[in-house]
């Protein structure tokens, strides 16, 4: 593909960046720039901001509400909206059962879910891995027990994703016991609400509530919430995980961080010299920064194959994504040094004022370091990720 920007893309820049500069609040910004915490009301009131354009969901095509973007724009609109400091569109409703919807659903599930998707009218949570179901996803022991015109489903499911915030959950479930387990499974869309459902935090090592338990006890889904055939779920799992794992590359927000790293790298050591003047140091900096590049023009390989799924090449992206931030998060801490361990969820959280070491750059670093060790875990462990590769991409 050809890496170099039209003046019609340059253009499109431009409009990109006025709208941010002019529809961003100060205070969203703020807290993404220094690493603080958001709240549910930050990300709905992001998503509802930029809906009213018609942006919330760049991938889409028009006929589904979407801008109908070409590849080139939705990279320009992931670098700006990063470059910006603006939150994340939450991935779960409008880059993961979006477009399983789009693509298996029927009409009535597309015309009713889909714009309360693109609206923010639903938050969506992951209904995947279970305690012995992580990265061997197809040995899910949730149950969906066809009766009448309902499913009762029994079980549970872990590292939910912000379910405590969530009206609505896309959960795999197993419909058939007696076949082979990839092929017993079944795609079904559930209300949160529904009496059974039970969400009980999981406390991260950031002291942080971002995930949860959610146990399912007899609880009553109508069948015309099941998506696609029944115990084809397995198939439509692939599919989203692929629009997942793209996702995870994270290449704008990676680029914004690599700036802030280097602004902390460039502060006064105790001997008089920022740290990037030392030999050792600047050659990790220019790793990670080499590396990210690659990841880049990757990531614009992979968007340019217009109108088709994710392939296994989404996997390369998700290994060198999740690298790339990890090595970020290692080195701010290693370039503030014992000035990196302390953090005060309180402030990180909005209720203090000032931060445990005055210093408001560096008080959520270790927070933020501890929270990105989970990047190579989820949407399918890095170790899982190789596998498909090898088998895949090299035929090994």
């Amino acid at each position: 593909m050809d890496l170099n920007y039209t003046a019609e893309d340059e253009a499109f820049r431009a409009d990109v960046r006025a709208f941010l500069a002019e529809h961003l609040p100060p205070d969203l910004r703020h807290k993404v720039r220094k690493h603080l915490r958001l709240t549910k009301d930050d990300y709905v009131r992001w998503h509802k901001i930029v809906a009213q354009r018609g942006w919330s969901v760049p991938a889409w095509p028009v006929e589904y509400g979407g801008p109908g973007w070409s590849a080139t724009q939705r990279h320009i609109w992931d670098d700006e909206c990063a470059r910006a400091g603006t939150p994340q569109i939450l991935p779960f409703g409008v880059n993961m059962v979006a477009p399983v919807i789009m693509a298996f659903g029927n009409a009535e599930q597309k015309a009713y879910y889909l714009p309360r998707i693109r609206d923010c009218d639903d938050w969506w949570c992951q209904g995947y891995s279970e305690p012995g179901a992580g990265s061997d996803l197809a040995s899910l022991k949730t149950t969906a027990v066809r009766d009448g015109d309902d499913y009762i489903v029994n079980g549970q499911k872990t590292w939910t994703t912000l379910a405590q915030h969530a009206d609505m959950i896309f959960c795999l479930v197993r419909t058939d016991p007696t076949v082979r387990k990839q092929e017993g499974i079944s795609f079904l869309l559930i209300d949160m609400k529904s009496p059974g459902i039970t969400v009980r935090p999981i406390i991260m090592l950031d002291e942080e509530h971002e995930i949860n338990e959610v146990f399912f006890d007899n609880v009553c889904v109508p069948v015309r919430n099941l998506i696609g055939q029944e115990n084809k779920g397995w198939t439509y799992a692939k599919y989203l995980l692929g629009h997942e794992r793209t996702g995870i590359a994270a290449v704008g927000r990676s680029k914004r961080e690599l700036g802030f790293l280097k602004q902390l790298a460039l502060r006064q050591q105790d001997g008089g010299r920022p740290l990037l003047d030392d030999p050792q140091f600047a050659a990790k900096v220019a790793q990670v920064e080499v590396e990210l590049m690659a990841l880049e023009v990757t990531v614009l390989r992979t968007i340019a194959q217009e109108g088709q799924a994710p392939g296994p090449q989404a996997s390369l992206l998700k290994v060198k994504g999740t690298e790339v931030q990890q090595m970020l998060t290692e080195l701010m801490v290693e370039a503030l040094g014992p000035a990196a361990l302390p953090f005060e969820p309180d402030y990180l959280e909005g209720r203090a004022a000032h931060p445990v070491t005055g210093d408001e750059d560096t008080a959520p670093l270790a927070a933020y370091y501890f929270n990105y060790r989970k990047t190579s875990i989820y949407g399918g462990s890095n170790e899982i990720q190789k596998n498909i590769i090898a088998q895949m991409i090299l035929g090994l």
